[in-house]
């Protein structure tokens, strides 16, 4: 079976996605600063100053992975959960977090998070529980972006809001065709010298490939109840960082 048929379904892509973060765990923070060649940090920090986190607010980081947006809201004084759907992720996420609060001792202030193991599509919270949803690559791995999205807008009070940050779907043929090129060629690179299988960070493409990119999903998020849905071009638009207000 080829990579785009595993995850052609949703029951495919659920196990394929499942499989493949408990095997790149380790490894994510580095594959993330490797692909955005060290950016990744500054388009978190983008989609944290636009969540405007303060003291209070409750937030929910999803896909968490090892907890870096989720720290980040938490250092801001948000009250922050970080879920994934993959343990060790979370385990590191948790560790990275009580490295954090060692740095107490020299003055600073530190993430203060707690982090759970669930599925964005079945969300173990009630109706309105947060004023903040965040998710850094999240949606395009989820097997269903629209049920998705209604869990986010029940766990959000009226007027909360979600930010969330992703690859884009470049419009234009050619750009498009030359980005997924470039990211299948470094991904099978990557996936080969770090895992010996050239198709794990194929994925990446391949996922692309399948999402309905930028304006694809603010549609989505406006049929579901949200106003104020607003795309942002992060590099040139070969990522967005989309902003929506639950109505």
């Amino acid at each position: 079976m080829t990579l785009r048929q595993a995850i052609s379904t949703p029951e495919g892509k659920r196990q394929y996605v499942r499989n493949l973060f408990a095997t790149i765990a380790d490894r994510y923070d580095f594959i993330t600063v490797a692909l955005s060649y060290g950016q990744d940090r500054r388009w978190k920090r983008r989609l944290v100053a636009m969540a405007a986190p303060r003291p209070g607010l409750r937030a929910l980081d999803l896909a968490t992975g090892t907890g870096d947006i989720a720290c980040a809201l938490a250092n801001r004084g948000a009250r922050v959960v970080g879920l994934d759907i993959t343990q060790r992720m979370i385990e590191i996420a948790r560790d990275k977090a009580q490295s954090a609060s060692g740095a107490s001792d020299s003055g600073t202030t530190p993430p203060r998070a707690r982090f759970l193991v669930g599925d964005m599509l079945a969300l173990p919270f009630a109706a309105g529980t947060f004023d903040i949803v965040t998710t850094g690559y999240g949606l395009r791995n989820v097997p269903n972006l629209a049920i998705a999205i209604e869990e986010i807008r029940r766990v959000l009070a009226p007027g909360g809001q979600v930010v969330s940050l992703d690859f884009n779907r470049p419009a234009n043929a050619i750009v498009r065709a030359v980005y997924l090129a470039y990211l299948n060629g470094v991904g099978a690179a990557l996936g080969w010298i770090l895992h010996r299988d050239p198709d794990t960070y194929r994925y990446i493409p391949a996922s692309i490939r399948l999402y309905p990119g930028a304006d694809g999903v603010a549609r989505l998020f406006e049929a579901r109840g949200f106003v104020d849905v607003r795309c942002h071009a992060v590099l040139g638009g070969l990522m967005t960082i989309h902003h929506a207000v639950r109505a």
